[in-house]
């Protein structure tokens, strides 16, 4: 159902006459049937005839809120005349902004950064870092001369372009990290109330960055083990502490040449003078796990879950062996409880089909590759002519298990002599025991722990 006009004129004017038509179909064809003839109408009148023909047919309305009489309204455009300039991106920013003020990060932000006699607040360009960040992460220097100028936060947050640039988001930087205490425990406190986070269990662990430069200003920056493979660049340590839900608990800076052990009683009195104590349950890697880190623990009566080295391993293979105790935990995940002998810890020991896959593809290639250089110096000592001492070729097969060293435990290399003209020839043996073990402890590593409950 839909208006249809026809034009008469009359007396040298124009007059539209509608009327409320209808399509009904006789036959094989579809007539049109007039319903009502409603005369001459003004736009008004227009609006008011559609809505009684869709209340005719059982169309839904439009809340009338919303209707303003312009949905039938049309405009001419000339399209050659038409182009687009400065479009902005909205949505993320402003999901971005909107983020920032309910979590209070923008009332906190004002209250820690007075306005004094800069032009542009640090409270906004805080703002503009914290919205890149959680829009796109990039530099700062990304940031001023490319991102900042495709968003809409210009009009959000009433700050031109000019007023963004690289030195002034460094600079608010350094401003934020005189208040990064405050910042992290108002995170806390907020994500506890919003999203009922839990942080009595916690995670930790250490990363690192380089510098491509000297860092000669900075004086953490020291060369130390290079997670990063770059033992040629100064670097900083990270200590980084998550809550088991994965949030980002806080985080402290380390000179680059410190032991991941170092920093662990460090960061345990920093987290729990900020946050608490009571309930907390440790969990960190085997590079935390110095005797004197868990005797620490212990005595301070602190609860933590810790890697321990795999060497461990050998002390519970009886335990391992058993087919008894063992739990799954997740698909492909198995875990089993005992009792350290030494310490009378609880150790969890678990196994991992997929952790048990790559390791014996890891044994099998290093073996190959063992077999394949033995083969190759087997070969140059049947081609050789004359007798060869057999200090050098010592050194080459300790050089072919260094390299090797996972597998090296399965080979007993040795030279024996021979009547051949070079003097010598290798004898290998396979160590049965190593595939013994390897077979039991491939996909196998332990935790041990002090809870009990």
């Amino acid at each position: 159902m839909y208006l249809r006009h026809t034009i008469r004129k009359k007396d040298g004017k124009v007059h539209r006459y509608w009327c409320l038509v209808r399509s009904v179909r006789v036959g094989r064809r579809v007539i049109q049937q007039t319903v009502a003839h409603l005369g001459e109408l003004d736009e008004h009148g227009r609006i008011e005839a559609r809505s009684l023909a869709r209340r005719l047919i059982g169309a839904p309305e439009c809340a009338q809120l919303f209707d303003d009489g312009g949905e039938q309204v049309t405009v001419p455009v000339r399209l050659k005349g038409i182009r687009v300039e400065r479009s902005r991106v909205f949505g993320d920013v402003y999901l971005a902004l909107a983020l920032w003020r309910g979590i209070g990060l923008e009332e906190l932000c004002e209250r820690l950064f007075p306005a004094g006699q800069e032009r542009v607040s640090w409270a906004k360009m805080a703002a503009v870092l914290v919205a890149a960040r959680f829009c796109e992460p990039s530099s700062e220097l990304h940031i001023a001369e490319d991102w900042y100028r495709r968003t809409a936060l210009c009009d959000l947050l009433q700050l031109g372009d000019e007023e963004v640039n690289k030195d002034r988001l460094y600079r608010g930087l350094d401003r934020l990290l005189v208040h990064k205490v405050a910042l992290e425990a108002h995170l806390s406190q907020r994500c506890g109330e919003l999203f009922a986070i839990h942080n009595e269990v916690l995670l930790y662990d250490v990363t690192s960055t380089y510098f491509e430069g000297l860092a000669e200003a900075n004086p953490q920056a020291k060369r130390g083990y290079s997670r990063d493979h770059r033992p040629d660049c100064k670097q900083v340590c990270i200590a980084l502490v998550v809550t088991f839900d994965g949030f980002p608990l806080g985080y402290e800076v380390f000179a680059g040449n410190t032991n991941d052990s170092r920093t662990l009683q460090t960061i345990v009195a920093t987290m729990e003078a900020r946050h608490g104590v009571l309930g907390r349950v440790w969990i960190t890697d085997r590079g935390m796990a110095s005797a004197k880190n868990l005797a620490w623990l212990r005595d301070t009566g602190r609860r933590y879950i810790i890697g321990a080295p795999k060497s461990e391993l050998k002390k519970f293979a009886t335990e391992l062996a058993a087919a008894e105790g063992w739990r799954a935990v997740h698909e492909g995940v198995e875990v089993k409880l005992a009792r350290h002998p030494e310490t009378d810890e609880t150790v969890i020991l678990c196994r991992s089909a997929d952790r048990r896959s790559k390791e014996r593809a890891m044994h099998d290639r290093f073996s190959s590759r063992i077999e394949a250089a033995l083969d190759r110096l087997a070969a140059r000592i049947a081609r050789s002519k004359q007798r060869l001492d057999p200090a050098p070729l010592n050194r080459q097969i300790g050089r072919i298990l260094q390299r090797n060293q996972r597998a090296a435990a399965r080979f007993a290399i040795a030279l024996e002599p021979d009547g051949c003209p070079a003097g010598w020839r290798l004898r290998v043996v396979y160590n049965a025991a190593f595939d013994d073990w390897a077979a039991l402890s491939e996909g196998a590593y332990l935790l041990r722990s002090n809870i009990t409950d």
